[in-house]
C-alpha cells in the first residue's frame, strides 16, 4: 500500500463496509467526515496520527484532533494522546513531544488528558495519535449534508501546515536559497492553525457544510466534500488562496502545495458564498469563494483557458521531504 493516508476505496471496501455490516442500524463516520459520533449522537471524537520525522509531533497530532471537532461547532472537553517510541529513543523525546502536545491544547483552551507512553521495536521512529473527545453538542454540523448550488469558500491559506512543518524541519536546505527571515516567516505559519473563530462564524451563519483541510491539501478535501454531497463540482484554481513563501518553498522541494497538508484552513460550502465571505472579513479572517458545487459527478479544475478533472486524493506531498 502506499505511503500516508489510506486510498478511498481502501477506506470504503475494508474500513465502513465491515462497519456498515457489523452495525448495520447504527450511523457514525463517512468518506469526507471530520469526525465519528455515537448513534444517539451524544458522543463525538476525532483522531490524528503524525508519522512524518518531524521535532513537535505532539503539537501537530493534537492541533489536528481538536480541530476536526471544532471545524464542526463542536468543543473538544479533553485531549489524549499516544506516544510509541523506538527502542534507541532518549526521555528527553517523551518531554518534548510532550510539551508540544500541551502547548496545542492550550492554544484551544482544551485541557490535555495524558495518555499512553510506550517504548517498542515495532516503530523506527516517534508514532504520535491524539484522540479528541466532546460530550453532546447544540448546533454541530456533523451529520450535515452540502448540496449541489452551494458555493465553496476557503479560509485563510492552503497548506499552512505543511510548509510550517518544511521551513521547520528544513531551514539548512531553504537557506541555500532563501534568507532566514522568509524561512522564519513561514515557520510562523504553525501560529495560524487554530480554526476556532472562522469555524464559529460558519456554524452561525448556518453554512451548509465545513470540512477542514488536511492530509492530501485542498485537492483531497473538494474531492471528499464532493463525494459527502454526491454531486460533482467545479473551482477556479487562480481563486484558491496560497501564501508567496508556500508557493517558493514547494518549488524548492518540487512538490504540489495543493496537495500539501493545509490545517490551518478550512473548507465551506454555504448558500450565499459572499455573504459568508463578507462575515468572515468583518472578523479579521481572510476568506474567499473559490467555486461551487455542481448537479452531476464531474469534479472540474479551472485554470484560465484550461480545464481538467480533480482526481481522487492522493498521498499528501509531505511524505515527499520529511
Amino acid at each position: 500500500m502506499r505511503i500516508g493516508k489510506i486510498t478511498e476505496n481502501a477506506l470504503k471496501r475494508s474500513v465502513l463496509k465491515l462497519l456498515r455490516t457489523e452495525y448495520k442500524d447504527v450511523k457514525s463516520a463517512a468518506v469526507g467526515s471530520d469526525c465519528a459520533f455515537s448513534s444517539n449522537k451524544e458522543a463525538f471524537s476525532a483522531v490524528s496520527t503524525v508519522t512524518a520525522d518531524v521535532s513537535d509531533p505532539g503539537f501537530y497530532a493534537v492541533m489536528k484532533a481538536q480541530t476536526a471537532l471544532f471545524s464542526q461547532g463542536i468543543t473538544p472537553d479533553h485531549v489524549t494522546v499516544s506516544i510509541m517510541l523506538p527502542t534507541d529513543a532518549e526521555e528527553k523525546a517523551v518531554k518534548d513531544i510532550v510539551k508540544g502536545a500541551i502547548s496545542a491544547a492550550k492554544m484551544c483552551d482544551v485541557p490535555y488528558a495524558g495518555g499512553h507512553t510506550e517504548v517498542t521495536d515495532a516503530v523506527n521512529r516517534a508514532l504520535v495519535t491524539a484522540t479528541a473527545v466532546a460530550g453532546k453538542s447544540e448546533g454541530n454540523l456533523a451529520l450535515s449534508k452540502p448540496e449541489a448550488g452551494e458555493d465553496l469558500i476557503i479560509t485563510k491559506w492552503i497548506a499552512l501546515e505543511g510548509t510550517s512543518m518544511l521551513a521547520a524541519e528544513r531551514k539548512e536546505n531553504l537557506s541555500s536559497r532563501y534568507p532566514i527571515p522568509f524561512i522564519e516567516e513561514a515557520e510562523r505559519f504553525k501560529e495560524l492553525l487554530d480554526i476556532r473563530a472562522e469555524a464559529a462564524v460558519a456554524v452561525e451563519s448556518s453554512a451548509g457544510a465545513i470540512h477542514d483541510i488536511s492530509s492530501g491539501g485542498i485537492y483531497a478535501a473538494l474531492w471528499e466534500m464532493s463525494e459527502r454531497a454526491g454531486c460533482g463540482l467545479e473551482v477556479d484554481l487562480r481563486k484558491i488562496p496560497v501564501r508567496q513563501e508556500t508557493i517558493e518553498i514547494c518549488e524548492f522541494f518540487e512538490i504540489n502545495p495543493y496537495q500539501l497538508l493545509s490545517g490551518g484552513a478550512l473548507l465551506l460550502a454555504a448558500k450565499d458564498g459572499e455573504s459568508l465571505v463578507k462575515m468572515l472579513e468583518d472578523k479579521g479572517i481572510p476568506a474567499v469563494v473559490v467555486g461551487a458545487l455542481k448537479e452531476g459527478n464531474d469534479k472540474i479544475i479551472i485554470n484560465g483557458e484550461e480545464k481538467r478533472y480533480l482526481e481522487s486524493p492522493q498521498a499528501d506531498e509531505i511524505h515527499k521531504v520529511l
